[in-house]
């Protein structure tokens, strides 16, 4: 594992130490070390517990350092996830850490279904849906639960709230790509 994916797992897990610390991570010093974490950069972190999901929080786009979106989306996916109760300590003990930084999101033109289909790649592709006020995504590691184009598609509507029927309205499709970083 490189030096940087060393770096930004272990800011993943002091973030969310320091709820149960109380104490706060040491951002001067990492800033004066690492110059990559002053790049803006959108990041998701992901939590599993038993290899199961335990928290999932981003930014889909890029609004603030690496290491600032890193910290807030670290803590939110542990605390603040409204799928799950906040993370225990005992939790947090045998969590794994899973951030992905995300390149900027690009519209998809797309005729129909089948053209879509044709057009989004399993596994590289994150996926954005947005209709009629409703949004949701898809990290490209989620082809790895929902490996069919229709299923992910279905769950994805249903994420954003909204009747899978409505994908024959054609509703606006964003793509992006993920590098990811485990520990």
């Amino acid at each position: 594992m490189s030096e940087k994916n060393r770096v930004l797992l272990k800011i993943a897990k002091e973030a969310i130490e320091t709820t149960f610390e109380n104490k706060k991570v040491n951002k001067e010093s990492y800033l004066e070390n690492y110059d990559f974490l002053k790049e803006q950069e959108a990041t998701f972190v992901t939590l599993t517990l038993n290899g199961k999901l335990r928290g999932c929080i981003g930014s889909l786009i890029a609004h603030r350092t690496l290491f600032d979106d890193l910290i807030n989306n670290a803590k939110a996916a542990a605390f603040s996830d409204p799928r799950f109760n906040p993370l225990t300590k005992n939790e947090f003990e045998k969590i794994r850490i899973e951030i992905s930084i995300l390149t900027k999101p690009e519209p998809l033109e797309y005729k129909d279904f089948e053209d879509l289909k044709s057009k989004l790649i399993p596994k590289k592709h994150g996926v954005i849906l947005q209709l009629d006020g409703h949004r949701a995504t898809f990290l490209p590691q989620v082809w790895d639960e929902l490996s069919t184009f229709e299923e992910f598609m279905v769950h994805l509507c249903q994420k954003a709230g909204l009747n899978p029927q409505k994908l024959s309205t054609y509703p606006k499709i964003e793509t992006y790509e993920a590098i990811k970083i485990k520990e």
